[in-house]
């Protein structure tokens, strides 16, 4: 791939989410469907995971094609081809082993089901979802055609300011003692 050439695919984001109860109040899937609708973001793969009185029950879903499936697999086998050898042969055995791994669809497969299930109480779910972030292509284009590189991505969550703020209180405290 040239500097010039991009990716067909946005940024991929892993969500995991759960609860220790089964209250669904119907707030999640509309408000995903209101961002898919809009074209902002797109279900790449989702494994969501029940258990009531020990039973487990899994629902898997995608927003892509069975061809766009096949070419994210073939996309991210390549890449992780490259990153194992080094060189074009790895990259093309990579991509045919991607393309193979997701020719039913999906990304997370049975031996997931059983490691979220184990995650959850009884009475509880978990999901998780790749979530592709579609608003991104057209600002990471812009960037790659102005011949820009990430040098670092990174979410930051509430709870990670709070951590700031406490090691900034910590930090300036012992200052005023020392």
């Amino acid at each position: 791939m040239s500097t010039k050439e991009t990716l067909p695919f946005g940024p991929i984001q892993m969500l995991v989410i759960g609860a220790d109860h089964a209250r669904f109040t119907g707030e999640i899937l509309p408000e995903f469907k209101r961002l898919s609708d809009a074209g902002l973001v797109r279900l790449v793969d989702l494994l969501f995971v029940t258990k009531a009185d020990g039973e487990i029950e899994a629902v898997q879903a995608s927003e892509l094609s069975a061809d766009e499936a096949q070419e994210f697999g073939a996309l991210v086998g390549a890449l992780m081809g490259i990153g194992a050898t080094g060189d074009e042969e790895g990259a093309l055995e990579g991509a045919i082993a991607g393309a193979a791994e997701l020719e039913d669809g999906h990304v997370f497969d049975e031996a997931d089901v059983w490691y979220l299930a184990d995650a959850i109480p009884d009475g509880g779910w978990a999901a998780v979802a790749l979530i592709e972030h579609r608003w991104a292509i057209p600002l990471r284009d812009a960037i790659v055609a102005a011949g820009g590189v990430a040098l670092a991505d990174e979410w930051i969550h509430p709870a990670d300011l709070v951590a700031v703020g406490a090691h900034l209180t910590d930090r300036y405290a012992s200052q005023a003692t020392g």
